[in-house]
């Protein structure tokens, strides 16, 4: 998520508000944040304000010398105690969601955000956060951690995403084990949401490997929770992290998944973000993109061939094969998309996906402008 760091006063515990830059009456300011140019201090009745201005007074939280562009209205920010403004939202981005937990029951050796053990109940937090979204979003993801670590509570989350925006589709990252039990699957599938879709990460045919490479004995519950969501008409993705110890058996994977889950609706295959636990294991994992193309063609056309659809995530066009270039998708949330030095004058840089941030140090040598 996109951050800010600036000066603060009267703020001694996190801040939740929507923004807005053009005002609001007395009685409909307490969940707005006013941001301003040129204020010295927060009018009353608003949960906070921000502005450029450095030299902030008064007694109501304020956040100062912040450069006020960043902000849109309708964004939903936080402001702590330590002067971080965090967007939770963004009225612009086509990337927003819910962070439901950081507590995950896998420990994937590629995670780009290693999970934590203990952490307040983050749902009521959530379930405010998702009131101040615009009614008019398209898309929520709800994103963890392993989302189903918090049990039923997950479905008052989608439950409320559907209350205040309406519109929206749903998307969820989960591991996928915690549908083995079919009551929670079936629990999933009586939210009633038509346009959800679980992505679920499958990263080898050989259970060994994959329960490697998540760190649990769990390969035959994910295929079990596969099916039982499948059982009640769920939409389900299958996502590929590809890196040194995944990218061989690309091919037996596709024909894999083929045969034993031909209901999915999408595969996409995904370079790898290297931060977080895929940075600590770095040497273990990483492969130059560019040398791993001919096993991720042929698992793409095995897919293709047969009528499942496949897409490229988090893929730069120069490094691809032409022949799956169409299949890439812009995924990296725009917060953390940068391009390098050798993109500028590139023909296809408006639908390249790009890089994340953190890959600048690791990424292909095989980056050129088309």
């Amino acid at each position: 998520m996109k951050q800010i760091h600036t000066n603060i006063l009267n703020i001694k515990d996190t801040i939740l508000g929507k923004i807005t830059l053009t005002g609001k009456n007395i009685f409909g300011r307490k969940d707005y944040i006013l941001v301003q140019k040129g204020l010295i201090s927060c009018p009353s009745g608003y949960a906070a304000a921000i502005t450029n201005i450095t030299d902030i007074i008064g007694n109501n939280p304020i956040a100062g010398g912040t450069d006020i562009e960043e902000f849109h209205e309708g964004d939903v920010v936080t402001i702590n105690k330590e002067g971080e403004i965090t967007f939770l939202y963004e009225i612009e981005s086509t990337s927003n969601a819910v962070f439901a937990t950081g507590r995950c029951n896998h420990r994937c050796i590629m995670c780009p955000q290693p999970p934590v053990v203990h952490e307040e109940d983050m749902t009521p937090f959530n379930m405010k956060l998702i009131s101040l979204f615009n009614k008019n979003t398209q898309e929520v993801g709800i994103t963890g951690g392993e989302p189903t670590m918090i049990g039923d509570k997950l479905f008052d989350i989608i439950k409320q995403i559907k209350k205040y925006t309406p519109k929206a589709a749903i998307s969820i990252l989960s591991n996928g084990v915690k549908f083995a039990d079919r009551d929670y699957a079936m629990k999933l599938a009586l939210c009633n949401c038509c346009d959800l879709q679980i992505d679920v990460p499958i990263f080898s045919d050989v259970a060994k490997l994959h329960n490697e490479i998540v760190g649990a004995n769990t390969f035959y519950k994910t295929v079990q929770g596969l099916y039982n969501l499948a059982l009640f008409g769920t939409k389900i993705g299958i996502r590929v992290v590809v890196h040194k110890k995944t990218y061989k058996r690309l091919p037996q994977l596709a024909d894999f998944i083929y045969h034993n889950f031909p209901f999915v609706c999408n595969v996409a295959f995904m370079q790898m973000e290297t931060i977080g636990m895929a940075e600590e294991n770095i040497h273990d994992l990483w492969i130059d993109p560019y040398d791993y193309n001919k096993q991720l063609v042929e698992a793409i056309e095995i897919l293709r061939s047969r009528g499942l659809q496949a897409s490229v995530y988090n893929a730069q066009l120069c490094v691809l094969p032409e022949q799956i270039r169409d299949t890439a998708i812009q995924s990296i949330s725009e917060w953390k998309d940068v391009y390098l030095e050798e993109c500028e004058g590139c023909k296809l840089i408006v639908q390249c996906g790009g890089f994340f941030a953190s890959n600048k140090k690791y990424h292909s040598s095989h980056i050129q402008k088309i």
